[in-house]
């Protein structure tokens, strides 16, 4: 069964990348850091797949992620090519991006969010090898890529590459998503966890604001604060999970637009910065400012309507990388909890006397058939549960 507070959290999350893109307000990312809570919720997911398929989970990852790429690339680069890209052997970063891909004036902001993926890409190779780590070291894992950041901005370590600045910006909270997939941010009391969040912000906080980065008070233009600020955000959302989520799916139309934000979340990503570019021109025909409010939010539905169609059209190669029948607009048939039973936390309950926890094993003697030794038959005999209805044993989980 999908976890639903975390669809709720990466919804939140994807729209939040896109008001703010729109819109380019500082506090959203204070209010929320996106990035690194949806870093941190693929980590997770990551280490459920590492449980379940083992190194195989770097295969179905990529089989994931990649075709929404690639129809990206097949609409975009092309029409690069025809306005100025060279053609030359990066190219092919747009198949497999290890590496910035190359773009042209427009495309370089248009596609601006590829280094997401290029990020998402890193972890996920280097995830066997992380999670090995954080099997044995947890808290050294778990540090090191906080160390390496302050190692960084302190000027210890000057002018690295690129990927090990990302790394250490980002890689911290996908560990965190190690750890909630672990159940250690849950275990954690609250004597700890919340003076330790609270540190975290505040120290973030001061950092962003006496040592203001690239963007002003933006956290995305401070990594230290950024790291810091996201990771007491991270240990409240995910060490705080709540036991209760059926009232996620109480209304119909917002568990739908939860599930339909979760289905086609690399689709809203990819393409929603092309159409706050695409519409940047005609907003400064008709004088919409970033103060003006009604403009501001016209540009926000306008956005979104525009990812609708998008959706519509090519959003069901997610569906297909996943191995999901391709739907046009997911979530349709959902079916919400009993009613009765729709607040009780999950919990694993103890097996009875002579049963194995999901149905009884009812030994029932067997008339011998000819030529056989009259050996007993077990018998299934499915159990009543408390609510009255008969259980129907454990649902897959899916660890996307």
């Amino acid at each position: 069964m999908r976890n639903r507070y975390l669809d709720l959290l990466r919804a939140l999350a994807v729209v939040r990348v896109v008001v703010y893109h729109v819109t380019g307000w500082a506090t959203m990312t204070l209010v929320f850091p996106a990035m690194s809570v949806m870093f941190a919720l693929a980590g997770s997911l990551m280490a459920a797949s590492l449980h379940r398929f083992g190194t195989a989970a770097v295969g179905r990852r990529l089989r994931r992620l990649l075709p929404s790429l690639w129809v990206l690339a097949a609409v975009f680069v092309p029409a690069m090519l025809l306005t100025g890209l060279p053609l030359t052997p990066k190219v092919l970063l747009w198949l497999f991006p290890v590496s910035d891909p190359p773009a042209n004036d427009w495309g370089a902001l248009a596609l601006s969010p590829i280094w997401y993926l290029r990020n998402y890409l890193w972890f996920v190779l280097v995830s066997p090898l992380a999670w090995w780590l954080f099997r044995r070291a947890p808290l050294p894992t778990l540090v090191a890529p906080y160390a390496l950041t302050a190692a960084i901005e302190l000027g210890l370590y000057p002018d690295p590459p690129m990927v090990v600045q990302q790394f250490g910006l980002y890689l911290g909270a996908w560990m965190l998503g190690f750890a909630h997939q672990e159940g250690m941010l849950r275990r954690l009391p609250n004597r700890f966890l919340w003076p330790t969040a609270v540190a975290l912000v505040a120290v973030g906080g001061w950092w962003n604001f006496t040592q203001p980065g690239t963007r002003g008070f933006d956290l995305n233009g401070n990594p230290l604060a950024n790291a810091l600020w996201s990771a007491g955000v991270i240990l409240v959302v995910l060490g705080r999970e709540p036991a209760r989520t059926a009232w996620i799916d109480r209304n119909a139309i917002f568990s739908r637009a939860v599930t339909l934000i979760n289905r086609r979340a690399l689709t809203v990503y990819l393409w929603h910065m092309a159409f706050v570019v695409a519409l940047t021109p005609l907003v400064d025909v008709v004088g919409w400012s970033h103060q003006n409010p009604i403009g501001l939010a016209i540009r926000v539905v306008l956005v979104f309507a525009l990812l609708g169609v998008v959706i519509l059209l090519i959003g069901w190669v997610e569906d297909i990388a996943a191995r999901r029948r391709p739907e046009l607009i997911p979530g349709g048939r959902r079916r919400a909890a009993p009613p009765e039973a729709a607040d009780q936390p999950v919990a694993p309950r103890a097996p009875e006397a002579g049963t194995t926890g999901e149905r009884s094993v009812v030994p029932v003697p067997r008339a011998p058939e000819a030529g056989t030794t009259g050996e007993r038959s077990v018998v299934p005999v499915p159990r009543a549960s408390e609510t009255g209805r008969t259980e129907t044993g454990v649902r897959d989980v899916d660890a996307r």
